[in-house]
């Protein structure tokens, strides 16, 4: 679920169609590496096009350059990162919000590294495949086009303690 804010906002909210956040954790030699990938599904008020200009604007207004390459904002206490409470996850960008529910490994990782790896990508995830499928998310975020049509960024995260 996510959620955007449309205060002086000068592109139209409702071309951003609906936006998957997707977590895995990949490994490393250094050790497990939390992934999210935001996409939208494509199916924005006026179409895929009009969808990754959206994004574009969106990521645009949070600060970030969808030109493919790393920012490390792992140390910024600004309004941008990632809260994590046992089966849950949100996202936060200013002017979007995502709750997700990430696989406890990639929660772990989070715990090892207090940070983790954003790629939100102006690329609609591909029509027809079901978020989340595992090969579709392999070929998709193994995409050049994927990723040079990306924001890559490293977020703060905070884990909330239980009890």
């Amino acid at each position: 679920m996510s959620t955007t804010s449309t205060a002086a906002q000068p592109w139209n909210s409702a071309d951003l169609g609906s936006v998957v956040v997707m977590a895995w954790r990949g490994e490393t030699p250094d050790g497990g590496i939390p992934f999210l990938l935001a996409c939208s599904l494509g199916n924005g008020a006026s179409g895929p096009d009009a969808t990754a200009d959206a994004v574009r604007h969106l990521l645009r207004g949070a600060g970030l350059s969808p030109a493919g390459r790393l920012v490390d904002a792992s140390e910024e206490t600004g309004p941008s990162g990632v809260v994590v409470v046992p089966g849950a996850a949100s996202l936060t960008l200013p002017g979007f919000d995502a709750q997700f529910v990430p696989p406890p490994k990639w929660a772990d990782a989070v715990g090892e590294r207090g940070h983790v790896y954003l790629v939100f990508t102006t690329r609609p995830w591909p029509s027809g495949a079901e978020p989340g499928d595992l090969a579709t998310l392999d070929a998709f975020t193994s995409d050049q086009d994927t990723l040079r049509s990306a924001a890559h960024v490293l977020l703060p995260a905070r884990t909330l303690p239980t009890g």
